[in-house]
């Protein structure tokens, strides 16, 4: 150890440290001490190193009056001097001065108890600056103070102790402090020394134990790029995004990994040539076959995200972690760890929504953060030194930021980059401000000029947009406190994925429809069989834009159900355990010839609506492949990833004999009605399903309402008509009839029962007679659902269901609650 001679006070061992000695060496510091200290027994690897103490600071701002010297330029920025002045002239004063002759001595020696530990001679090790006043709740400080990489031999080390120092005075830093009201010299800093993990070999990046954007707890976000871990931290690249479901975290045969997204992951940060005069590290680009491919296995990703877990359950409160991978022994270490800052200081109880009221396509799109909207004159600006140029409430159109830009962000409306991910610095900061931002969109630099005016939308899921001009859009705040309970159940309508996250906080009864098409079109965008049949697909121009979108999987059809299973996943994973009911493909074929590769496979109808669509395709041979593939997702979902409140439904199922087909063809690709609590539910929505609704209900294990094609099919009126717009009646007695017949049905054989659509939430009546007659469950939009609530409990209190009120129980007595 340190001997007392050498200053003892000057240098602390992780492993004797807490997180209880914040003031002693910094909340970094001290977290890595805390981590080492308990959670090494648990599994969590955390390289070894020391850290320099306040005390060591305090000793060399005593030397050769520095502290007083510093003083007078702080009381020169009191006056009215610049900035960036300011924080130069202090940080020359820091970079000129001698350290204390204990505080060499004991780092010195520490080093070489360090390098005696780890078997080798000096060691490279990452140095990082840990201030005695950071991860506060109230404050972050990320960013503020470098870390420098790659640091070898006693001499670099103590230089670079002396620029952590220095880093305490950065223009980023002392704005931080000016803005969250911290004195300059009531902060001190502490030098962390760790043993360098050579990502630089392998990968490294971030992991956040809950969603950043929406603050959905019951995830771990893990994001991860080749080389260094700076490159994911400082958003220079687009890395890869994984999310990992925490409830089922170490269940024995699960892989919750819902969702895995391949970042561009342009360049890496690797090892400099070193030598006098040689920076220690630089930024490479990388292959095409890293481009390509995932950095992390998930066998790695989900032991990340158990450690997270750990590492959360230790402290209490969601965290951020940085972790690295090395790339000469395959291990996975934890480097930092902070507090969450930014979704624990929001008031879990309100919920703020947003929505564009119109708009043209976007002119760019990437990734959102955030969901709000914003609106704004562009500034593009190409590096942090041109402050000059940017005016109060203008959106920030940069290529990439790091702390240099926060006095530019914090006077921006909204923020736009070219490059990074959802853990970005861009990112980070901007949910810390508040700000919309769309990050990663890889040209918008390009497409957007100065001075054009544009609307940042971050409203419509995980995917942000920017669209030409000042648009209008609405905005509300609801205390969810209000909501009144109901026994009604009242499930949400969900069609994107990206956007389940963000509807967590409603008390909603589950989702009573989830369109897997909307997965289909917006996130394969290729119709099954053309990837089923890609090695003979005939038209080229379709081949190359599918072999682009399915770049680094060799079997085309992986693509489609990776895809899908992980769309479905997201939306089972924001309510487990309450029921996901997840529609089977309902595409017309109009629809689907419109797919990627789609035409060869899709016949031309004179009226699809009613033709080759629904339960009819899933056995048929034109899509039976297809239909495989749909299931192979589903049991993706439920097998291996767990996630067994995913209900399954079978839209537009014409007779008696096609449902056992059906069923038969699910069967034999392994979702068997009633295998691991699997239920299969079927639309009501043609009127043989309400005449033969007995024996349907032989069948399936509820219906959902499709009230729009029950009325169109029932009054023979088509939906889409103007002339007959007048004449399409959700409430015709035709219709109302046919409901209450197939939910009085479906109760005597304990079934359940749920209608989907919008028209409770228009029509207040309606939604009484739902009530009265019994239904178990209304299904309606995220955006309608606060409405319904208040319809249908006005209705309960109104006795439109007292009489029902315990009707429609399952066959396990308790009320049905799995309707759509």
């Amino acid at each position: 150890m340190v001997s007392q001679d050498a200053g003892r006070d000057m240098v602390r061992w992780f492993e004797d440290l807490s997180s209880g000695d914040v003031a002693v060496v910094g909340g970094k510091n001290a977290s890595l001490g805390e981590m080492i200290s308990n959670l090494s027994a648990r599994g969590v690897r955390v390289p070894p190193g020391f850290a320099t103490t306040a005390a060591a600071y305090e000793e060399f701002l005593s030397t050769g009056d520095l502290r007083g010297r510093i003083r007078e330029r702080l009381d020169a920025l009191s006056a009215g001097a610049a900035p960036a002045e300011t924080g130069r002239a202090i940080r020359e004063l820091i970079l000129g001065a001698e350290l204390p002759p204990r505080l060499t001595a004991a780092v010195r020696e520490a080093y070489r108890e360090l390098a005696a530990r780890l078997g080798r001679d000096d060691p490279d090790v990452a140095v990082r600056s840990s201030a005695t006043a950071e991860d506060l709740p109230e404050a972050s400080f990320a960013g503020q103070q470098e870390t420098f990489l790659n640091i070898t031999g006693e001499e670099a080390l103590l230089d670079a102790c002396r620029r952590c120092y220095a880093s305490l005075f950065t223009d980023r830093a002392i704005s931080y402090r000016e803005h969250h009201g911290f004195g300059h010299l009531q902060v001190a800093l502490s030098v962390g020394v760790q043993e360098m993990v050579r990502s630089d070999l392998a990968g490294a990046g971030v992991a956040f134990t809950l969603d950043t954007d929406s603050g959905f707890p019951r995830v771990v976000l893990i994001n991860a790029a080749y080389g260094l871990g700076e490159s994911v931290v400082s958003g220079t690249v687009d890395p890869d995004e994984y999310l990992v479901f925490k409830p089922l975290l170490g269940k024995p045969g699960l892989k919750p990994v819902i969702s895995r997204t391949a970042g561009r992951k342009q360049t890496k940060i690797v090892y400099g040539p070193g030598g006098p005069g040689r920076a220690p590290t630089e930024t490479v680009e990388t292959s095409g076959e890293e481009r390509e491919s995932r950095v992390l296995r998930d066998e790695e990703i989900l032991a990340l995200a158990e450690w997270a877990v750990v590492v959360e359950e230790h402290y209490g409160c969601p965290m951020d972690l940085e972790w690295a991978k090395d790339g000469r022994t395959g291990e996975l270490s934890v480097v930092q760890a902070r507090p969450e800052t930014v979704q624990t200081r929001k008031d879990a109880g309100i919920l703020r929504s947003y929505r564009l009221t119109g708009h043209d396509g976007p002119l760019v799109t990437g990734l959102a953060v955030g969901d709000a909207i914003a609106t704004g004159t562009v500034c593009r600006l190409r590096t942090a030194r041109e402050i000059a140029d940017f005016e109060d409430g203008a959106v920030l159109v940069t290529g990439t930021t790091d702390p240099d830009w926060e006095p530019i962000m914090k006077r921006a409306a909204a923020i736009v980059t070219d490059r990074g991910g959802r853990t970005s610095h861009a990112a980070i900061v901007s949910r810390e401000l508040g700000l919309a931002a769309v990050v990663g969109t890889g040209d918008a630099t390009t497409v957007l000029s100065s001075g054009q005016e544009i609307t940042v939308s971050c409203a419509e899921g995980e995917e942000g947009r920017v669209y030409p001009g000042i648009l209008d859009y609405d905005e509300h705040e609801t205390d969810l406190a209000d909501i009144a309970p109901t026994r009604t159940q009242v499930m949400l309508n969900i069609a994107n994925p990206s956007a389940a996250f963000r509807w967590w906080r409603l008390p909603a009864d589950g989702v009573g429809l989830a369109r897997m098409e909307f997965v289909v079109n917006n996130h394969i965008k290729i119709h099954p069989m053309a990837l089923v049949h890609h090695a003979t697909l005939e038209d080229a121009e379709a081949r190359a834009r599918i072999d682009a979108l399915t770049r680094g999987y060799e079997d085309k059809t992986a693509f489609f159900v990776d895809r899908l299973a992980h769309g479905v996943a997201r939306i089972a994973a924001a309510w487990w355990p309450k029921p996901v009911i997840v529609r089977m493909s309902d595409f017309k074929t109009n629809e689907y010839a419109r797919l990627i590769g789609g035409e060869p496979f899709e016949p031309a109808e004179e009226n699809p609506m009613l033709g080759w669509r629904g339960a009819g395709r899933y056995y048929s041979e034109g899509y039976r492949e297809g239909f495989a593939l749909e299931c192979r997702a589903i049991r993706r979902v439920r097998d291996e990833m767990g996630l067994t409140n995913t209900v399954v439904m079978i839209p537009f199922c014409r007779t008696l004999q096609e449902a056992d087909r059906v069923l038969e063809t699910m069967a034999a690709h392994g979702l068997e009605r009633g295998r691991e609590g699997l239920e299969i539910y079927v639309m009501a929505e043609i009127p043989s399903n309400i005449v033969l609704a007995a024996e349907f209900a032989d069948r399936f294990d509820g219906f959902s309402i499709g009230s729009n094609d029950l009325t169109q099919l029932t009054l023979g009126i088509d939906r889409d008509s103007e002339l007959l717009a007048r004449e399409f009646n959700e409430r015709d007695p035709a219709v109302t009839r046919s409901v209450e017949h197939l939910i009085e049905t479906a109760h005597r054989k304990g079934r359940k029962t749920g209608l989907c659509g919008q028209r409770p939430s228009d029509d207040p009546d309606f939604a009484r007679f739902l009530v009265g007659a019994g239904i178990d469950s209304i299904s309606v939009t995220p955006d309608s659902f606060l409405l319904v609530k208040e319809n249908v409990a006005r209705a309960e209190r109104e006795g439109g269901g007292a009489e029902n009120g315990e009707g429609g129980r399952g066959r396990d007595g308790g009320a049905g609650g799995h309707g759509a």
